[in-house]
């Protein structure tokens, strides 16, 4: 797995897409510090309404512990 900055990996999102459909993979960096991973897609599509229902189930009786928006401004910090 290749490694790359942030700020090239936006420069060159494009040929970094042609190059993760043609198997290759990333980890993109910050400052040095590894933050994603730019991976393939593997296997066959899932049902639109099956994933939502996952997403669903994944969440029920998990509440966050300050409002919405604190969550979100601080998120962006």
């Amino acid at each position: 797995m290749r490694c790359i900055g942030a700020d090239d990996a936006q420069t060159h999102l494009s040929r970094l897409l042609d190059d993760v459909a043609a198997g290759a993979s990333f980890t993109i960096t910050r400052r040095g510090r590894p933050v994603a991973r730019l991976v393939g897609v593997r296997g066959e599509h899932r049902d639109p309404d099956e994933i939502l229902a996952a997403f669903a189930g994944a969440r029920t009786g998990r509440t966050l512990e300050m409002p919405l928006w604190d969550a979100i401004a601080e998120a962006r910090r």
